[in-house]
């Protein structure tokens, strides 16, 4: 039975199945689990969090009062078995800004939450895939308020960090695609959930060839093409996953045309949601830095998957919808505009797919750095466009990512020689 207590109730012995209030307020990254540290007890009534409910079938229920204690008056509404109504119905829209410093904390702590996933399933600990509901919860009302500051942080990535960000990445994608497809919000916080959970079977790989910084070797990369079963059969195990981040999981590598592994679906074998999640998931990995070579430009990426589209590889209606949440110029993109100078877009705008927010910082006439100056290009009298995509192969700036996040303040931007260029790009 579930029952809402006060923090300060709550005992060893007790099952705490969850916290009440923002999942960035307490500091487990697990929300489900019975108290059996003393420690991690007084860690829960120092934190920011009032109440939790505890499963009484699970583990001990709130202590009897002595029979010698004092009459207390009967228990307020607060106290029935009633969950807390989801996070993201609460939301409301703000600015980019507004919900910028928000999204960053949540992005840092999303991505610890990973890892320690990750590393339970490395070490055979089990894991707790239900626990991570809050972080979807929370992702997906940030996405609410304000998509754009969720998609513009979940692109800073370090080499050190990309297989946890980059499942934050799919998890923010599949929220907000979700959404552009109809689906109601249970199923959107679902989808997120698989999204977060789609390569957790890359903890079964070895470091070594994970993050092998060179071409990976035939034997190697059939090792590498095992991680959605390994994955599947990690999430079954728990016994808890449903079944649609079981098909995510398992199916994100397939493609229409049959040619995608590991079981070379196609027609309506390949779901809809790995169709979602196979979209989703090439996004990110082609425009992130990996140790053996450098991302691809967001607006090089989606004009290269629509040629992959046409060729059968993913689904022409969700890359379709796809395209309409991220933009044609995505965030991180890098633009000439009329007046030749070069921008990075900042913010989609999904009223005026060619007409983003854009920071310029560079001008191509006099090749050098000028003060970055934020711009709406949809706004009336504004006379700038974008004219062109660039490649940022040839340019070579390494702070594209930096420029377009949404806390990044408006500084002088300076062009980097070849030799301070962080990797070659191929």
């Amino acid at each position: 039975m579930l029952k809402r207590v006060g923090v300060q109730q709550l005992r060893l012995g007790m099952h705490v199945h969850q916290l009440c209030g923002s999942w960035l307020e307490h500091p487990f990254w697990k929300s489900r689990f019975t108290l059996t540290d003393p420690a991690d007890l007084q860690r829960l009534r120092d934190s920011g969090v009032a109440e939790c409910l505890i499963d009484t079938a699970k583990g001990l229920d709130v202590a009897a009062p002595a029979a010698t204690a004092a009459a207390e008056p009967p228990p307020s509404p607060s106290a029935l078995p009633l969950p807390p109504a989801p996070a993201a119905q609460l939301a409301r829209a703000v600015t980019l800004q507004q919900e910028a410093g928000r999204a960053a904390q949540l992005c840092a702590q999303a991505r610890d939450t990973v890892a320690a996933l990750f590393d339970d399933a490395r070490m055979g600990r089990a894991f707790d895939v239900e626990g991570c509901a809050p972080l979807v919860d929370e992702i997906a009302a940030s996405m609410q308020r304000n998509a754009g500051a969720m998609l513009g942080m979940v692109r800073l990535k370090s080499h050190d960090d990309y297989t946890f960000m980059h499942s934050v990445a799919v998890c923010t994608l599949m929220v907000v695609l979700a959404r552009r497809l109809g689906m109601d919000e249970p199923e959107v916080r679902a989808a997120g959930l698989a999204g977060l959970v789609h390569d957790v079977g890359k903890a079964k790989i070895p470091l070594q060839v994970l993050n092998k910084p060179g071409k990976l070797t035939a034997a190697e990369y059939a090792l590498i093409k095992q991680h959605p079963r390994l994955g599947h059969e990690l999430l079954r195990e728990t016994g808890v996953a449903t079944p649609l981040a079981l098909d995510v999981c398992l199916h994100h590598h397939e493609q229409p045309d049959g040619q995608g592994y590991p079981d070379a679906l196609s027609g309506e074998a390949f779901s809809r949601h790995a169709r979602m999640g196979a979209v989703c998931d090439v996004y990110d990995a082609i425009t992130s830095d990996r140790p053996y070579k450098a991302g691809w430009g967001p607006a090089d990426s989606i004009a290269k998957m629509a040629e992959w589209t046409r060729a059968g590889k993913f689904d022409a209606a969700v890359f379709r919808a796809f395209v309409d949440c991220v933009g044609i110029y995505p965030v991180g993109s890098l633009v000439r505009l009329q007046s030749q100078r070069l921008a990075v877009v900042t913010e989609h705008n999904p009223r005026a797919p060619v007409a983003p927010q854009v920071k310029v910082f560079y001008s191509i006439r006099s090749q050098i750095a000028i003060p970055p100056e934020a711009l709406d290009l949809s706004q009336p009298g504004c006379r700038e466009r974008i004219v062109a995509r660039e490649s940022n192969s040839q340019w070579r700036f390494p702070f594209l990512d930096t420029l377009a996040a949404p806390m990044q303040p408006l500084h002088a931007a300076r062009r980097p020689t070849k030799e301070s260029a962080p990797c070659e790009p191929g």
